[in-house]
C-alpha cells in the first residue's frame, strides 16, 4: 500500500470522526435549547402576523386557521397575495369571512423587487397595524400558544429578534420523506447547535418575532428585495443595531409539499444555495461534518475488509442513533422515526447538493430562475421554464 493511498484513507476519516462527534454535540446542544423556559407570558402587546401567500400549498386552510384560532388578544393577520388569480384567494377569504377581527387581506401586484417574498412582505406591512411583527410562512402550521412564546422575548428591549424552531411533517410521497430528513435530522442539529455555541449567525424566516420600528431603523423591508437569504440579511442588520437573538424552545410544523422528485431536488439545492449565500466558508466546511458519504467510500477502497465494515458500521450507529434520539425525545418527530432507513440515502444526495450549490451560481424558485452574485444578491434569469418548486412563500 502507498504512502499517498494510505494518506487518502486517513483524510476520509476526517469528515467520518467529524460528523460523529458534531452528532453527539448536536444532542447535547438540543438539550441545552430545550431546558430554556417557554410558553404563557403576561406580556401581550398587539401582533401582526404577516403571511406572504404564493399558490396552493398543502393544507393550507388548516395552516392559516391555526393562527387565527390563537390564545392571543390584540392580533392581527396580515395575509399577502400578488395575484388576483391566485388559487389560495378562495381559501384566504374564507377565513377573513370566518375571522374578520383577525384576518386582513391583501392583493397587489409585485412591484420591481427581485425576492418575491420580499415584494409580499413589503406589500403586507402597509396593513400592519402594530409594532410587533410575525413572519410566518404559508407551510406553517402552530399551537394555539405559539404567539405568546414568540413575543415574550420582546420583552427585554435589547433583544432584536426572536425564531422557533420547526419540523417537518406531511411526508407523503418517498422524495418528501428525504425533505422530512433534511430538516429534522440535519437543519434543526446545526440550528440548535450554532444556537449554543454561536458557532454562526442565523436568522429563520419561517417563523421570526421583530419590532417594526427595529426593522424602520435598518432600512425597512424593501431594503432586503435583491438578497437570496433575507432572513441572514434581516438577523445581521438587527444584530448590528446591537440588539441580540433569541432561539425559543417551541416548535412549530413545517407541511412538506412537493409534487416531485425534481422538485423537491430544485428545493434541496435552491435550500444550500441560501445557506452557502449566507455563510460561504461555513458552508463549504461542512464537509467536514458529512460522516456516512465518507464512511461508505472508506470501506469501499478498503474492498468491505473488517476496518472498513466497522467504520461504516460505527458511523452508521452514531447518525442513526442520534438522528432518533433528535426526532423522538426533543422534536417528537413520530414520521422522522418511521423514516431513518431512509437517512444514508439522503445523506449521499445531499453531499452532491453540497457540491451543486458550490458549483452553481444560478437556483430555481418558484417555476422561475435566477442568478446569484458572489455577496448573496439575486437576479432574474428567466421565468415559467421550471417545474415549480413548492414549500415556501416567494
Amino acid at each position: 500500500m502507498t504512502f499517498g493511498f494510505t494518506l487518502f484513507q486517513d483524510l476520509l476519516l476526517v469528515p467520518v470522526a467529524g460528523g460523529c462527534v458534531f452528532s453527539l454535540l448536536s444532542l447535547w446542544a438540543a438539550r441545552r435549547i430545550m431546558a430554556r423556559p417557554s410558553g404563557g407570558s403576561d406580556f401581550t402587546p398587539p401582533v401582526t402576523v404577516l403571511k406572504p401567500i404564493y399558490g396552493l400549498d398543502k393544507g393550507l386552510e388548516a395552516n392559516l386557521r391555526s393562527f387565527c384560532v390563537q390564545d392571543y388578544p390584540g392580533l392581527q393577520i396580515v395575509v399577502s397575495v400578488q395575484r388576483t388569480d391566485d388559487p389560495a384567494l378562495p381559501i384566504v377569504r374564507k377565513l377573513a369571512a370566518e375571522f374578520p377581527e383577525r384576518v386582513t387581506l391583501v392583493v397587489k401586484p409585485s412591484e420591481p423587487v427581485v425576492n418575491g417574498k420580499v415584494q409580499n412582505l413589503v406589500n403586507g406591512l402597509e396593513a400592519a397595524r402594530h409594532d410587533i411583527l410575525i413572519i410566518s410562512d404559508s407551510d406553517v402550521r402552530a399551537r394555539p400558544d405559539y404567539i405568546r412564546a414568540m413575543v415574550a422575548p420582546l420583552r427585554d428591549t435589547n433583544v432584536g429578534y426572536v425564531c422557533s424552531l420547526y419540523r417537518c411533517v406531511g411526508a407523503d410521497r418517498w422524495f418528501e420523506k428525504y425533505e422530512l430528513l433534511s430538516l429534522n435530522a440535519d437543519f434543526v442539529p446545526n440550528v440548535v447547535f450554532s444556537a449554543v455555541t454561536g458557532a454562526a449567525q442565523f436568522c429563520l424566516g419561517a417563523s421570526v418575532a421583530f419590532r417594526k420600528a427595529d426593522l424602520a431603523s435598518i432600512g425597512g423591508m424593501a431594503d432586503l428585495g435583491n438578497y437570496l437569504v433575507e432572513d441572514y440579511e434581516l438577523g445581521r442588520r438587527l444584530v448590528g443595531l446591537g440588539k441580540r437573538f433569541v432561539l425559543v424552545p417551541y416548535i412549530v410544523d413545517l407541511v412538506a409539499d412537493y409534487g416531485t422528485f425534481e422538485q423537491w431536488w430544485h428545493h434541496q439545492v435552491y435550500w444550500d444555495q441560501n445557506t452557502w449565500a449566507a455563510n460561504p466558508v461555513g458552508f463549504t466546511l461542512t464537509v467536514l461534518i458529512r460522516a456516512l458519504p465518507f464512511a461508505a467510500l472508506f470501506c469501499a477502497v478498503r474492498l468491505g475488509d473488517a476496518l472498513g465494515l466497522a467504520v461504516l458500521g460505527g458511523a452508521l450507529a452514531v447518525r442513526l442513533g442520534a438522528a432518533a434520539v433528535m426526532a423522538g425525545v426533543y422534536l417528537k418527530d413520530w414520521e422522522g422515526l418511521r423514516a431513518l432507513w431512509l437517512l444514508p440515502v439522503r445523506d449521499l444526495l445531499a453531499l452532491v447538493s453540497w457540491y451543486v450549490a458550490l458549483t452553481r451560481r444560478s437556483f430555481v424558485w418558484r417555476g422561475n430562475r435566477f442568478g446569484l452574485t458572489r455577496d448573496g444578491r439575486i437576479v432574474p434569469r428567466t421565468s415559467g421554464n421550471v417545474p415549480r418548486a413548492a414549500g415556501g412563500t416567494t
